[in-house]
């Protein structure tokens, strides 16, 4: 049997979005631009997107087949005119994440932007927070602590105390400028073993701890808010560094998330028509 060597231009494309780490120099660069800097020309990187995104078509396409997929997508509580945002890091900012396969299984005029940012800790979002409410969101998405929970030399990158304060701090500063309605995802877990082989990692002094966000978990399953755990679904799915889902593994997570906000109770739904404008 031949062993296929992992593509790293794939894996680069896969997590990685300069035009959302760039903002600040003002327009986005063009695709010839975007495209050098993953060593394509303009063809072969939207030859490579137009790619992830017959993925995630199948993927929501095989999703949609389940028997129970129609009731569930009628119970989702994104309506035709309003603005569903995700907030995260690497999970979410993955071309081929969870989002990216929600959005094909969303009513026709909902529409959906992905903010996310690989390697985001909480602090990086809270600090993005003005971005975020540019887009002015009827509904967010967040998953995030991942980021904070990961240990240099042992230490967390982001205390748990300051973890807990941020987030609640990003979704009470958004919710009171934008008037969005909140939903968390926990981040789906870690194997730590093979986080702690990944030679990268290694290198870097680089490791997690599964209780660590575990307890990201349970904090969040104790807001108010809908919360989707994801950790169930990404056991056994993820990439050789023990971080990162496989493709399989994001489709597992789009299901788990399709699973849980189509069956809100009907108080959590958006029934309402489009929103006024805001200030």
């Amino acid at each position: 049997m031949t062993n296929t060597a992992p593509d790293p231009t794939e894996r680069m494309l896969r997590f990685h979005q300069p035009e959302r780490v760039l903002r600040h120099l003002g327009p986005a660069p063009d695709e010839a631009a975007l495209a050098a800097l993953f060593g394509l020309d303009r063809a072969g990187y939207r030859a490579r997107l137009e790619g992830f995104e017959e993925r995630n078509r199948s993927a929501a396409a095989a999703l949609a087949a389940d028997p129970g997929a129609a009731a569930l997508r009628a119970g989702l509580p994104f309506r035709p005119g309003r603005h569903v945002v995700a907030v995260g890091e690497s999970t979410t900012a993955d071309r081929l994440s969870w989002f990216e396969i929600l959005r094909h299984l969303l009513p026709e005029g909902v529409r959906c932007t992905n903010t996310a940012v690989s390697g985001s800790t909480t602090t990086q979002a809270l600090a993005n927070l003005p971005q975020l409410a540019f887009h002015r969101p009827d509904w967010v998405l967040c998953m995030l602590g991942a980021n904070d929970a990961q240990r240099l030399d042992g230490v967390p990158l982001v205390a748990a105390a300051e973890t807990r304060r941020t987030l609640l701090a990003l979704r009470d500063a958004t919710v009171r400028r934008t008037g969005a309605r909140w939903i968390w995802l926990t981040p789906p877990g870690v194997d730590p073993g093979r986080a702690a082989e990944y030679v990268h990692f290694r290198r870097a002094g680089l490791n997690w701890a599964g209780a660590d966000l575990d307890a990201v978990a349970d904090f969040l399953l104790a807001q108010p808010e809908a919360t989707v755990d994801t950790r169930a679904a990404a056991q056994g799915h993820l990439e050789e560094d023990g971080i990162h889902l496989t493709p399989a593994g994001q489709q597992r997570i789009a299901a788990t998330v399709l699973d849980v906000l189509g069956s809100l109770p009907a108080g959590e739904e958006d029934v309402s028509g489009p929103s006024a404008p805001r200030p």
